[in-house]
């Protein structure tokens, strides 16, 4: 064969190396003629190496092939594969560090050439080769051969996706690599080629195939346990496919419908479900506190640190694995990201191996109500015509103008039937079982519809609908003890009586003997009823401005809720609580400043701040809350200045111009010692620390 080739004439040799590599990729095409280098002679690769700057490759693989029998010397096998993992790994730290990944010849030549000439399947071979024999006297592969052959393979696949692929699809070798995972010296090598070989299969690996895996997953320590926590996250849940119209949801029901039995992720469930303590040991990693860095470095240092492992690992990489210690910052980021693969396991296997398809469908209709008429105009199509002419009655009634948004709706577009969508959701939302899930989405998508610039047609809408009636029986009478889902019905509820006077009434009608338990019910948890105190404390401040008008005056006399609200000491108690708790929720914080930014219209201010003064002495802990708070109100500016999407909504919601929030945080900011509205002229020297970050709180 080589003698052929050699005497072609001289005008058709330069394309020599082009035939050899294309009757090669006919070859491994058709399955006839070459299909492998190794088949060409050696003499000829040789040849035709130099100009087709292979670098050697092809004759090294020919050399592993011929010295890579059963009983051949694997010490020549491994000084073979060392040369060759020279020419690829510098190939895949380029790949890594230009985030490219394009599986063609001029981008990653000795990759290409090397999976080309067979070098892939080679090493596949060379790996499995002990599962084809039942001799007793093979010689064994040390563990540092298994290693450099996995790296090698490694490579190849960050390269080439065709090469990632082609080893997904063969099961037999996929399985292999889980039984290689028993051995902790090359654990680290095999999970992370695992995890490239199953991200692009097409089939879910079935975890009941691997070998042994009870007694498997039992021999890895609480490290190697985390680290397979990354592979299982793609074998217990079914992957995203985005918008293919293959798997929309009519699409994935009919294939439910002719496939009736459980999805491959459902199997893999009840796999690792199987096994013996198994949740208890993810319980435990996902519990376990972050280590933290011995010392305190300087950032210098820290930057020093970074700089000395990257070089010693940059210089090192052509020739050896990377073994160099990581800096101590980088072990506490792979920590918290093991932690994360961790609970994904965890909260998969807790959704259930069970879940009801129905269930899910109904959340994302849910869901898909609530981003549809979440500040959008298009959100009256969720009536009917009659509906939208008793919106229209609604504001002719109270003398005010209807919203743009409802005199603009395209009714060619809204719903028909006796009912408009929204009216049903109220109807079955009643119907609700007191536990269930769903009443927390339902809530949601109903409060979507009043979110934004309060409109009094639309809550009068609601209250006919005895919306009111329904959320207190659910907070008071229910027994509900669904933190999200009460949460959910507060929300709703301040929407749906804010400013609204009529709403008021009503709820002093149901409430009127109950004034004790729904109060109990809000303190007993601030967190999730702050948007309703933010709502009574609005609205309050707005009827006391009205008080020419016979009927305001008459519900602020008679409302238990508004009197309650209304006195001092009362309104002081909430600002001191909600200020104490801000570091749970945001919200808290932005109640808090509407209480602050009332008592500043009011000439307040200073009483307010000098009230909460007086409580930290008193609770002995003077500077701790008013430090706290002040630095507080820095991240505040960071985190709404630059959105104006989220300043639009404090405006919708609070009825109080975006510029005077910012004022008043100004104000209150402010570093002169002698202003009396600013935090820092409450706080002694002696405990003043206003220098730390919202973060290191």
């Amino acid at each position: 064969m080589a003698t052929t080739e050699g005497s072609e004439p001289p005008r058709t040799r330069r394309n020599s190396n082009k035939n050899i590599l294309t009757r090669i990729r006919h070859g491994q095409s058709t399955g006839r003629a070459i299909s492998r280098g190794t088949e060409i002679s050696e003499a000829l690769l040789q040849e035709r190496d130099q100009q087709a700057q292979w670098h050697g490759i092809p004759v090294l693989l020919q050399r592993l092939y011929d010295s890579s029998h059963l009983n051949s010397d694997l010490s020549q096998i491994h000084s073979i594969i060392k040369e060759v993992s020279s020419f690829l790994s510098m190939e895949a730290m380029s790949f890594v560090t230009e985030d490219r990944r394009t599986a063609q010849e001029s981008t990653y030549p000795n990759i290409y050439t090397f999976d080309l000439f067979g070098g892939v399947d080679l090493l596949v071979e060379i790996l499995m080769r002990p599962t084809l024999t039942t001799q007793m006297n093979v010689p064994k592969m040390s563990d540092d051969l298994v290693k450099d052959c996995l790296s090698v393979l490694y490579n190849c696949c960050i390269c080439m996706e065709g090469v990632t692929k082609s080893l997904a699809s063969r099961d037999d070798f996929v399985m292999y690599l889980f039984t290689l995972m028993s051995n902790k010296k090359t654990f680290l090598q095999t999970a992370t080629l695992i995890e490239d070989i199953l991200g692009v299969s097409k089939e879910m690996i079935q975890l009941e195939d691997i070998p042994n895996l009870p007694s498997l997953v039992q021999s890895f320590n609480q490290q190697q346990l985390a680290n397979f926590c990354r592979i299982l996250s793609v074998t217990i849940s079914e992957p995203d496919m985005g918008n293919d119209d293959k798997h929309t949801l009519l699409a994935k029901n009919a294939q439910q419908r002719a496939n009736p039995c459980p999805s491959h992720s459902e199997v893999n469930q009840v796999a690792l479900l199987n096994i013996p303590g198994f949740i208890e040991r993810l319980c435990k990693l996902a519990t376990r506190k972050v280590s933290e860095a011995s010392g305190a470095s300087s950032l210098l240092l820290e930057l020093q640190d970074w700089y000395t492992w990257l070089d010693n690992a940059l210089s090192s990489l052509a020739t050896s694995p990377l073994r160099h210690r990581l800096p101590q910052s980088m072990n506490i980021v792979h920590e918290i990201m093991y932690k994360v693969e961790v609970l994904y396991v965890l909260c998969a296997l807790l959704i259930g191996h069970q879940r009801n398809q129905e269930i899910a469908f109904k959340i994302q209709f849910l869901r898909l109500l609530q981003s549809f008429s979440d500040h959008h105009e298009n959100k009256y199509l969720l009536l009917n015509a009659q509906e939208l002419n008793e919106l229209s009655a609604i504001s002719l009634k109270a003398s005010i103008p209807e919203v743009d948004a409802l005199v603009n709706t395209d009714r060619n577009l809204i719903c028909d039937g006796k009912k408009g969508l929204l009216t049903r959701l109220l109807s079955v939302m009643k119907k609700e079982p007191v536990e269930s899930s769903f009443r927390f989405w339902q809530a949601r998508a109903v409060e979507s519809f009043l979110r934004g610039a309060t409109s009094y047609a639309d809550q009068m809408f609601l209250l006919k609908r005895g919306l009111l009636e329904h959320i207190l029986f659910s907070i008071i009478d229910s027994g509900c003890k669904s933190r999200d889902v009460l949460q959910s019905y507060f929300d709703l509820l301040g929407e749906l009586m804010k400013f609204n006077i009529d709403a008021f009434k009503r709820f002093n009608k149901y409430v009127n003997t109950e004034e004790k338990t729904f109060m109990t019910q809000i303190n007993s948890s601030l967190v999730d009823s702050n948007m309703l105190v933010r709502c009574i404390i609005l609205s309050l401040d707005r009827f006391e401005s009205q008080i020419e008008d016979v009927s305001v005056v008459e519900v602020l006399s008679e409302c238990s809720l508004l009197s309650y609200m209304a006195r001092v000491e009362n309104r002081l108690t909430f600002l001191f609580r909600l200020v104490n708790i801000i570091n749970e929720n945001v919200s808290c914080l932005n109640t808090s400043l509407v209480v602050l930014m009332l008592a500043r219209r009011r000439d307040k201010l200073p009483y307010c701040l000098n009230a909460l003064r007086e409580k930290e002495y008193a609770e002995k802990y003077p500077g701790c809350l008013l430090n706290n708070f002040h630095n507080l109100l820095r991240f505040w500016q960071r985190h709404y200045l630059n959105k104006d999407k989220d300043s639009t909504c404090l405006e919708n919601s609070s009825c109080i111009s975006f510029t005077y929030w910012k004022e008043t945080v100004s104000v209150l900011l402010d570093s002169d010692p002698t202003s009396l509205c600013a935090i820092a002229s409450y706080i002694d020297e002696a405990y003043m620390d206003l220098g730390r970050d919202f973060l290191e709180v």
